[in-house]
């Protein structure tokens, strides 16, 4: 990132509206938007990872570059979006998309909007993600055991649990419910109470002037608020966007299909789930981690909450931003 630069990030947990609010912002401020969310990563995953983009929206190239991939962007009624179809759904094992990925072609994205004087709105509920544009990753320096991978491929996540339980009993302990199902979590830890690496404190102190608003709703009316988005990507239709990358080779033990909105429906596919049960639990899942956002979130320092429910919204965090933005540094 460029030095004594702003950068401004909108979070908070899911479906309170941080997108809409950002575009706002970002057309009041001549700025771009930079997607913080490890689902909207991948192509072809829209309905179920709520990009809402409007119909025939073009995916164009930049001039930037991550290895042999080029990076592009949305651009919507005159705005750039980057972070979305960073990567293949059907990557898998030795090509899954990780944090570090995801920060390297961050911190390009950020570095080139500001160079071009615009301001960079980072926005999403993925705070692993918006972390490690600001502060890096502690343990990007370890890198994926391929051959414990491929060892672990077909054993259960309860098996690969008790395997780092008795590594690091702290970390296990630890983890919550979700995190000890997901196999590539469980793996990626294990990776790391194995390495004999010394992991240094990489938390780094940003670069550039940072302003984090946070949007938050009461419990219920953000239970509602999710009831309502996931019967929304129902009737959009998410069934024949799982179908089509189904038929385009993307596995359900792929990375991408383990995403919230996609996993839930695999009993459905399979035929020994029904419908109306695949929602249901669809959306006591959203609902979870939704928790689970907040109580990340409320343990980060320095984000000013607002009320995602309130009429004052935008009037309110455009005066904050405006404030912030127009002060020299």
């Amino acid at each position: 990132m460029i030095r004594n630069k702003k950068v401004l990030i909108v979070c908070g947990p899911t479906a309170t509206g941080k997108t809409d609010l950002a575009i706002y912002l970002a057309k009041k401020f001549e700025g771009e938007i930079v997607s913080a969310d490890s689902r909207q990563v991948y192509k072809g995953m829209d309905i179920g990872t709520g990009k809402d983009l409007p119909k025939n929206s073009k995916f164009k190239l930049s001039n930037l570059k991550e290895g042999k991939e080029t990076v592009g962007y949305y651009k919507v009624g005159g705005l750039r979006i980057w972070g979305y179809d960073l990567v293949d759904p059907t990557r898998f094992l030795k090509k899954n998309f990780s944090v570090a990925q995801y920060q390297k072609i961050g911190e390009r994205i950020i570095a080139d909007i500001l160079k071009r004087n615009k301001l960079p709105i980072i926005v999403g509920g993925s705070g692993l993600y918006i972390n490690a544009l600001i502060y890096g990753i502690e343990t990007s320096q370890i890198s994926p055991d391929l051959k414990l991978r491929k060892k672990l491929f077909d054993k259960s996540a309860d098996y690969i649990f008790s395997l780092l339980r008795e590594l690091d009993s702290k970390k296990a302990l630890a983890m919550n419910n979700s995190d000890r199902k997901n196999k590539r979590r469980l793996i990626r830890a294990i990776e790391i109470a194995r390495s004999k690496h010394k992991i240094e404190s990489l938390k780094r102190k940003p670069n550039c002037q940072i302003l984090t608003i946070g949007i938050k709703l009461e419990r219920e009316k953000l239970k509602d608020r999710i009831q309502r988005r996931v019967q929304k990507r129902v009737k959009d239709g998410i069934l024949n966007e799982i179908e089509k990358l189904l038929k385009s080779g993307v596995s359900w033990e792929d990375q991408s299909m383990q995403a919230l909105g996609y996993r839930q429906w695999r009993g459905y596919f399979e035929g020994i789930e029904s419908r109306e049960d695949a929602i249901r639990r669809w959306i006591n899942e959203e609902c979870k981690y939704a928790k689970r956002q907040i109580t990340w979130f409320k343990k980060q320092e320095f984000i000013r909450w607002f009320d995602g429910d309130s009429s004052l919204l935008r009037s309110q965090v455009e005066k904050e931003v405006k404030r912030w933005y127009k002060y020299k540094v």
